[in-house]
């Protein structure tokens, strides 16, 4: 059986667009640039921090320089943590099916582009912290998704085997982590791209997490 199931974060378990959009707005306005629109969160989301600030700079036609990055990197950071669950909330029904896993003896995992601390902190906000076993950030292992690597070692951390374990996310970053990783992957479809997830090839798309459990014993069926 599958015993392990790892969750992406941002637009998987929870709606963070707000904040996250919010911390990168902060940066741009020093430099001029105009706002983004939360509603642009779709196509920039789901590759950590440093990618966000680059999107929303190639957005206004803004060169950036990489030393220019890191600066207002930090200053992202600093900004996110302290705003970090102003907007942000877990989808509908992510308790609960959290609850049930665990409830079936699974370990639960998070492997996401977030940083570790950061990631940490959101998790606590939100008040599901203590229920995973590993949280990997895209600083853990010195390398982020779409690497399998930080999906492996989440799995190794976890005390589980990759053939034993799956994957849940949101995005082609989320399902290419997965094929590379030769985990099975489930998407939601509610979350962060700009690409229908139907159309990335995952194994099961969900619609919400009352579906999940129902998916990965479709899953287990068909790999039997």
């Amino acid at each position: 059986m599958f015993k392990a199931i790892v969750f992406d974060l941002d637009g998987t378990l929870a709606e963070t667009a707000g904040d996250l959009i919010g911390a990168l707005n902060f940066v741009l306005a020093r430099e001029g640039i105009e706002d983004v629109p939360v509603a642009a969160a779709r196509s920039l989301l789901g590759a950590g921090g440093r990618a966000l600030i680059q999107r929303g700079f190639a957005r206004a036609g803004r060169p950036l320089e990489k030393d220019k990055l890191d600066a207002l990197f930090v200053d992202f950071l600093e900004f996110y943590n302290a705003h970090i669950a102003d907007h942000s909330f877990l989808f509908p029904g992510v308790v609960a099916a959290l609850d049930r896993f665990a409830a079936d003896g699974w370990r639960l995992g998070v492997c996401t582009n977030k940083m570790e601390a950061s990631s940490h902190l959101l998790l606590g906000k939100l008040g599901v912290a203590e229920r995973f076993a590993f949280v990997c950030g895209q600083d853990t292992f010195g390398v982020a998704k779409p690497d399998p690597k930080p999906l492996l070692e989440t799995i190794r951390e976890m005390g589980a085997k990759p053939e034993r374990a799956l994957m849940v996310g949101d995005s082609v970053t989320d399902i290419k982590t997965a094929r590379a990783a030769g985990v099975p992957v489930i998407a939601v479809d509610f979350g962060y791209t700009d690409v229908p997830v139907t159309e990335l090839g995952p194994d099961v798309v969900i619609s919400h997490f009352d579906a999940l459990y129902a998916a990965t014993q479709g899953l287990l069926a068909s790999a039997r």
